[in-house]
């Protein structure tokens, strides 16, 4: 039984994901399996998977989206312990090694980050402060914006099954959605070394595909509040990074005469404020 398995989701990507599968094959820690998940691609990517160097799964599905390849690859997999890799990222070859090693010393971590190397059109590029990193009860911080990328993460398997996975309704921001769920229950290890590279700003990449991102993490946040047993402060958190994003869609969907969309972050806006007021109240 293998200690990792590591999975790949990809779609139409046949060169880079023989690169990021060459990556994984190049891991100074070698007890895992790796599991590559082909959503649908219409190109060469089944033939450039076969022969040496091939991963130990290959699944090919029918095209449903990022989310649905991540969990068909969890469902498929052998080991307690779950890595992701994007089709288009690339891990350094000490990846692996250093989250087992930190996770054996701190063994009441059941998640753990790394932090990464930005490529943006071939050229490196520094994250902004917004993007900083931290160990910890980090679910506050993930509020704003994906502060974990999938690429760098390493956990049990048991939480992704007990959080049902990835939000397959989701077309993106699922990363967003689950990261929230998983931090507002358990802390995070994070490790100030660049142990992965993301490669961005290449045309299909899914954070171009939808406009206006917030519309999803909004979707996200409501979900979260409604259904998840948040603690006073979680829940404060939760309505106030709400109210935030709600008020710039509906600055935007006004802005553009879109009056039913306007109306209803309006409406959001109002279910926050009220609710935010209730908890004031029980915590007087």
């Amino acid at each position: 039984m293998p200690f990792i398995s590591v999975i790949i989701p990809t779609y139409n990507r046949c060169r880079p994901v023989r690169e990021a599968i060459e990556s994984v094959q190049a891991q100074s820690f070698r007890d895992f399996e790796l599991i590559v998940v082909d959503d649908g691609s219409e190109d060469e990517t089944c033939r450039a998977l076969s022969g040496k160097g091939s991963p130990d799964g290959y699944l090919y599905l029918r095209h449903g989206g990022v989310s649905r390849a991540r969990n068909a690859g969890v469902r498929a997999a052998r080991a307690e312990w779950i890595a992701f890799l994007d089709s288009d990222d690339l891990w350094l070859p000490q990846k692996l090694q250093r989250q087992v090693d930190a996770l054996m010393v701190q063994p009441e971590f059941q998640l753990c980050y790394t932090d990464e190397i930005w490529i943006r059109r071939g050229v490196r590029v520094n994250p902004m402060k917004k993007h900083q990193k931290y160990s910890g009860w980090i679910f506050e911080r993930c509020l704003p914006l994906c502060l974990i990328s999938p690429s760098s993460i390493l956990l049990r398997r048991q939480l992704l099954e007990e959080e049902g996975g990835f939000d397959e309704s989701l077309p993106v921001c699922e990363d967003y959605d689950l990261w929230l769920r998983l931090t507002c229950m358990h802390p995070v290890l994070f490790l100030e070394e660049k142990l992965i590279v993301k490669r961005g700003g290449h045309p299909d990449q899914l954070s171009h595909s939808e406009w206006g991102m917030d519309r999803f993490r909004l979707q996200s946040l409501l979900r979260l509040a409604r259904e998840k047993p948040l603690t006073s402060w979680q829940e404060q958190a939760v309505w106030k990074e709400l109210i935030r994003k709600a008020q710039i869609l509906q600055q935007g969907a006004a802005k553009r005469n879109y009056r039913e969309e306007a109306s209803f972050y309006e409406r959001k806006i109002q279910e926050a404020e009220d609710r935010l007021n209730q908890l004031a109240g029980t915590t007087c």
